[in-house]
């Protein structure tokens, strides 16, 4: 594993097909590998953000036809970069459950798609402000965390409202990983009132480094996201924040040996003890 890593966070504003996704997204990573970075991660429902169920069953194909992951493919192969398709909305391939894959997708160099990740818990809510999500109508959840290879270290993957889970982030953390991506599309309420302190959290109880990219603004569909992408440091620190919601690139450099500092001063991944149930 060697110190100074440069990856780029992109916050896109994706619009409501894959076709247009890929158009809206490749010149910002064009911009962010043009500018050095060699880990490129992107938002959740990087291809395509259509909450309307009939409009979206349309929209939505299986992953290996969907445009924007086939362009995304393509693009990292050109580039020479690792690009974490944070996720991608496509058919879960599970017979019978026309429900949605939300999934991660990591891509190496080659273009080859090395992990991936269906993201496990979906947001359902009423929220103080009116709205209403019920991601579980239209999202079929994983049942199973992942870790991948890189190689600066280990990469975890998570999916927005699983940041809300911290058993998961310390469970991918004692796999070893050093990283953790944490691609979002928040709300605007619970992004304004949570969306940095969960970071830091994460980041804090692992000692790993937290890697969010956001979508942000209004969108085609009608839901407005937060933005604020963001990269936590394994002590907690906000070592790069965009302060808006527009579409961007945000850079990082990791040192990827504040790992083992953060975990050396304060070990509490090897801490667990098994304790009775309260009643």
């Amino acid at each position: 594993m060697s110190a100074g890593l440069p990856i780029a966070l992109i916050q896109t504003r994706t619009p409501a097909t894959a076709a247009a996704g890929l158009a809206h997204i490749e010149p910002l990573i064009r911009q962010a590998a043009t500018e050095g970075a060699k880990l490129v991660l992107t938002p959740e429902g990087t291809n395509l953000l259509e909450q309307r169920r009939d409009r979206r069953a349309v929209a939505i194909t299986d992953e290996d036809q969907d445009a924007c992951v086939i362009g995304l493919r393509h693009l990292a192969a050109e580039l020479g970069v690792w690009l974490l398709i944070g996720s991608a909305i496509v058919r879960s391939g599970h017979a019978g459950d026309d429900r949605a894959a939300n999934r991660s997708l990591l891509i190496d160099p080659h273009g080859g798609i090395v992990a991936r990740y269906d993201k496990l818990h979906v947001f359902d809510v009423d929220l103080p402000n009116g709205e209403t999500y019920r991601e579980s109508s239209t999202i079929r959840p994983g049942d199973a965390a992942a870790v991948a290879d890189t190689p600066w270290g280990r990469l975890g993957l998570t999916v927005c409202y699983d940041v809300r889970f911290p058993h998961l982030f310390r469970q991918l953390a004692k796999a070893g990983a050093s990283m953790i991506a944490v691609p979002a599309a928040f709300t605007v309420p619970t992004g304004e009132a949570h969306w940095e302190t969960l970071l830091r959290a994460r980041a804090i109880e692992t000692g790993a480094f937290v890697l969010a990219p956001a979508q942000g603004g209004t969108h085609e569909d009608g839901r407005k996201t937060w933005g604020r992408s963001t990269v936590v440091s394994p002590w907690g620190e906000v070592i790069g924040k965009l302060d808006h919601d527009d579409p961007g690139v945000l850079h990082a450099t990791l040192d990827l040996t504040a790992v083992a500092r953060a975990r050396a001063a304060v070990p509490a991944l090897t801490h667990d003890r098994d304790f009775a149930a309260p009643r």
